[in-house]
């Protein structure tokens, strides 16, 4: 009997389905198909199934819908994207499904509370999973009289549908949940927009590119484009920082700012008129996605030091500690990354035996300041955040993002790392004693250990190799990157910190010897326009980012002021990967 009733409910179940989607899928498997490319097939398959893996709809909602632009509108046939709207079904019960509609309006009219409603003439491209976790792909449109009709999806719109999934994969982790004060228990999202490289599966090679940038957005209108345009709005007080004095620079005691997103600062109304045609129009939506994450990027709740700096004279900052002295730092543009090491616990010191009483974490990476704080019994009173965020920012390079190296540190390897382009952290080696010391909690106690070369412009000639610790040894290599990789030990992972791609043309040389060692690499930068800046660098190599931006757990929490923009930007602020 029961056999008989399994039966019964797997065939109810084929032909009427478990919803609250539109129903059964056409059924026609893509494997069958002869006129698409059977390896393209399978890596839409694999696509789908890491997607899959990734269980999207633990947190997602019909009613959560997301925006997804794939490429430029020319790069399709219909020079429109065909499905730019995306949503998943069957979260709160059903059948699991990625639909994706051609419109925002037709997401909006076919989606209710719990089902998706057959609207007349709307037409969906479905990606659903069967039992097996397969998936199926097809075009379901509605009927007048409510049924469906099915149609295969062309090769274009499977296309998209790739890039869609891979993008989608990467990137909805990343949403932050919505505070609601009133106690309702409706799940909403943090306004979000992030954009990936995809990388086109082998069989597309002969596609004029190999790669394609997919911007992701939660809802649909949070987009990098917006094309109405809101009246200026003044604001009052926006207080510059004294520039150098070469520069030639129009300060006012009242300036205008972009008011929409209210991240850009102009010196006057004429400034901001030309601007907008010139460029902020296409960015603006970008700008404003990028100053809703201020609350969320904001740590100064969790200290009680001052975490605001003006980005011409940091010394201000430090004056405002008592901890500043003349002349003791040589670089004044980051001299408050020189705090007296002293803050630290005397358990830090570079010359102590490393079996110290110092109380590891029982799991492999630390989730942030809080965190380390607590290990280190430090009071929320002590800038030491603002001095390791160079060195901490490794060990979570280390220890969370890269793969290889958290492998062979577990196995008491060593890890050698590339570290490219250091300037202020060579006033302050022995902020990376902490790396050494935290590293000792892998592999059972017994952690490998870290061989850390710096190359750059900025390292002096003639500086000799040095012990920071008992796990943790550094090289110096004066010169850029490209010109002495050949040279070097092979890297294990790159790091690049607080890069700057936009403003140094060698960043590009840099990304060449990446891409052609395929060496996993990580790079910070302060704000996030820096990061889409780097993205465009990259992208211009041939470099796809892998690992998405996202905020640093170990970004310094003073925040650095702009004269031209209101961004929030701090040091070692924001992470992205290649090669990851």
């Amino acid at each position: 009997m029961e056999v008989h009733i399994q039966d019964l409910l797997s065939r109810l179940h084929e032909q009427f389905g478990l919803g609250p989607g539109l129903g059964p899928s056409s059924a026609t498997s893509l494997t069958n198909s002869k006129s698409l490319p059977q390896p393209f097939i399978t890596s839409l398959s694999r696509a789908a199934a890491a997607l899959h893996r990734t269980d999207p709809w633990r947190r997602l909602r019909p009613n959560h819908l997301f925006g997804v632009r794939v490429g430029k509108d020319s790069d399709w046939p219909s020079k429109k994207e065909p499905f730019p709207v995306a949503q998943f079904i069957g979260g709160d019960g059903g059948d699991l499904a990625v639909h994706l509609y051609r419109s925002e309006s037709d997401a909006l009219k076919s989606t209710a509370p719990r089902e998706t409603l057959r609207v007349p003439d709307v037409e969906v491209l479905r990606i659903t999973f069967d039992a097996e976790r397969c998936p199926v792909f097809d075009v379901a449109r509605c009927a007048s009289d409510g049924g469906l009709w099915f149609r295969n999806p062309t090769l274009e719109e499977l296309k998209f549908a790739y890039a869609v999934v891979k993008a989608v994969s990467l990137v909805h982790p990343l949403l932050v949940l919505r505070r609601v004060s009133d106690g309702r228990t409706v799940v909403a999202f943090e306004p979000f927009v992030e954009t990936v490289d995809v990388q086109w599966p082998p069989e597309m090679a002969n596609a004029e590119y190999d790669f394609v940038a997919v911007t992701v957005s939660h809802p649909p209108g949070q987009s990098y484009e917006e094309v109405a345009a809101k009246p200026l709005v003044s604001m009052p007080a926006i207080k510059y920082a004294d520039p150098p004095e070469d520069a030639q620079e129009v300060r006012k005691e009242r300036a205008l700012c972009c008011g929409r997103c209210r991240a850009v600062v102009y010196c006057g109304a004429a400034c901001q008129k030309q601007h907008w045609k010139e460029t902020h129009k296409a960015k603006c939506g970008l700008y404003k996605a990028m100053m809703e994450r201020e609350e969320e990027l904001d740590m100064s709740n969790s200290f009680t030091f001052p975490t605001s700096i003006d980005d011409d004279n940091p010394c201000r900052w430090l004056d405002s500690l008592g901890l500043h002295k003349k002349g003791m730092w040589r670089r004044q543009c980051a001299c408050y990354a020189r705090v007296p090491f002293g803050l630290l616990p005397t358990t830090s010191e570079p010359d102590e035996d490393d079996h110290h009483p110092l109380v590891l974490p029982t799991h492999v990476a630390l989730s942030g300041w809080t965190e380390y704080y607590k290990l280190r019994s430090l009071p929320t009173s002590s800038p030491i955040a603002a001095v390791l965020s160079h060195a901490l920012t490794v060990y979570h390079v280390l220890t969370a993002l890269c793969v290889a190296s958290k492998d062979r540190l577990a196995k008491a390897k060593e890890v050698v790392l590339h570290y490219i382009g250091p300037e202020c952290e060579l006033d302050c080696m022995r902020a990376f004693v902490e790396p050494g010391r935290l590293l000792q909690g892998l592999g059972g106690g017994g952690g490998g250990g870290l061989h850390v070369v710096m190359v750059g412009p900025e390292v002096p000639s003639g500086l000799s190799e040095m012990t920071i610790t008992g796990r943790v040894r550094a090289s110096f290599v004066r010169g850029l990157y490209q010109d002495e990789a050949a040279y070097l030990p092979p890297a294990h992972v790159v790091v690049g910190l607080n890069c700057g791609f936009e403003r140094y043309a060698s960043w590009g040389g840099v990304a060449e010897v990446v891409k052609a060692k395929g060496t996993p690499g990580f790079f910070t930068e302060r704000s996030e326009i820096a990061c889409a800046n780097a993205k465009q660098v990259l992208r211009g190599v041939g470099v796809q980012v892998t690992h998405p931006v996202t905020p640093n757990l170990f970004r310094s929490p003073v925040r650095v002021s702009s004269p031209s923009d209101n961004l929030p930007a701090f040091d070692n602020g924001f992470v992205f990967g290649v090669n990851t």
